[in-house]
């Protein structure tokens, strides 16, 4: 049996899809430990792995640990200056503070395999100063850069052409000799102070040479001629059924015939103002039944009053129980939910600019199912065309199921597992037959 040692950013979206991987590789008798958030200790000893707290790094799953001035910067910035903060503070100095952690933890556990999400940049550094093999897990649309698609946080569709290509040569160059120089620059500094020589490698670029997992199916993503060997599509890494559900009382309401809208604006940007709101407003006098859940929050928090006669409101259904009546999905963006609704057959209305959404909303586009109103903000008219337009015009729904048949054709956790085995084994790099 081998000893791996998963590390996760403290964020749900990046720990969730790591569930799976941790629970199987224990039933199959691997020694696991796992380094993330304190939040998240009971989500690691349940999957039977050992839960190694972050010590010199920022523990942001702890929402007091977050400096005030942190935030207020954040939310100060859009677009790429948002991004170029986010990468800086909550990535590459984090990263640092786990290459520390890891280089205390290992020689008490000394593993045979590193595990990381794809934003875990200390796993690849550690890699670098001792050597060990190293594998990814992404935790959103494939980033990493190619000629045959634009810079990662744009949105823009793919394109192969000579065209499209000098398009996305340009872009590139743009990004990270220009917009992204002074990420590179930061993560420079970051680095020296580790002891580990500079790089010219962009952090979207930074992949695993032996091993990475790719969370969804190849209907859903952009094709690359250029793909590394070593990146592998394993199908999206669903949750297991939940050990307890008690249904709301409107429960019966799921069974008839009207069709049934779900909004929900994820995990990480949750004002219900941008989404939730502007839905329930949109659909209110439409024949359809609109379930929202409010991401956590108090289903009395809305700002809206009254409440449509056609909704009902809670924090939060898992999925597995709900979504098998939905017929259509409304969300932010968030890849996690996405790939949830796709492997359902259910079309989506996407609008989310923040973070990774842009990129998630623009494959929703490219796929076929569904729309992506390009906005964080949409309006209640936005949204009632959008969704009418998919209950109307079946190819939509068509296109899901495909990437739906694909999906079910898949084993995430366990094909995840097999491929992890294979690198404890040969220490060599696992690359794609076909």
């Amino acid at each position: 049996m081998a000893r791996f040692l998963i590390g996760t950013i403290p964020v749900v979206g990046h720990v969730g899809p790591a569930v799976p991987i941790a629970l199987r590789l224990v039933e199959r008798g691997h020694e696991v430990w796992w380094y993330t958030g304190q939040l998240f200790q009971p989500t690691v000893e349940a999957t039977g792995a050992k839960f190694v707290p972050m010590v010199n790094a920022l523990d942001y799953s702890i929402a007091a640990n977050v400096p005030t001035a942190w935030i207020e910067q954040r939310n100060s910035r859009r677009g790429v200056a948002q991004l170029k903060f986010d990468l800086k503070h909550f990535f590459i100095d984090a990263a640092a503070g786990h290459v520390q952690d890891y280089r205390a933890l290992l020689p008490a556990f000394p593993a045979d395999v590193l595990i990381s999400d794809s934003f875990f940049l200390g796993a690849a550094w550690v890699h670098e100063q001792t050597g060990l093999p190293w594998a990814q897990f992404g935790i959103s649309a494939l980033a990493i850069s190619s000629r045959d698609t634009a810079p990662f946080g744009l949105g823009l569709p793919p394109s192969a052409s000579w065209l499209g290509q000098l398009r996305n040569t340009s872009l590139h160059w743009l990004f990270q000799q220009v917009l992204l120089r002074d990420v590179l620059t930061y993560t420079n500094s970051i680095r020296a102070s580790l002891g580990l020589p500079p790089t010219d490698q962009s952090f979207f670029d930074v992949v695993s040479p032996f091993l990475y997992l790719v969370g969804t199916v190849p209907l859903f993503e952009y094709p690359r001629h250029d793909l590394p060997a070593q990146i592998h599509f394993i199908g999206p890494f669903l949750p297991d059924p939940p050990s307890e559900f008690t249904p709301p009382i409107w429960w019966a309401d799921l069974q008839t015939e009207q069709p049934v809208v779900h909004v929900t604006q994820g995990t990480v940007a949750t004002e219900a103002e941008d989404l939730i709101v502007p839905t329930l407003q949109a659909l209110a006098s439409e024949p359809v039944l609109v379930v929202a859940t409010t991401g956590g929050k108090p289903a009395d928090a809305l700002k809206l009053d009254p409440i449509p006669a056609n909704a009902r409101i809670e924090s939060f259904i898992p999925y597995y129980h709900l979504l098998p009546y939905v017929d259509v999905m409304i969300t932010n963006g968030g890849y996690n939910g996405v790939q949830m609704a796709l492997a359902h057959g259910i079309p989506l209305v996407t609008a989310g600019k923040t973070e990774d959404k842009a990129e998630v909303s623009a494959r929703v586009a490219w796929s076929g199912v569904g729309l992506d109103l390009k906005t964080k903000t949409p309006t209640p008219e936005q949204i009632k065309a959008a969704v009418q337009k998919l209950l109307n015009e079946p190819h939509y729904k068509a296109n899901a199921a495909a990437i739906q048949a694909e999906i079910r054709r898949s084993d995430a956790p366990n094909r995840a597992v097999e491929l992890l085995e294979q690198l404890a084994d040969t220490k060599q790099p696992i690359l794609r037959t076909v």
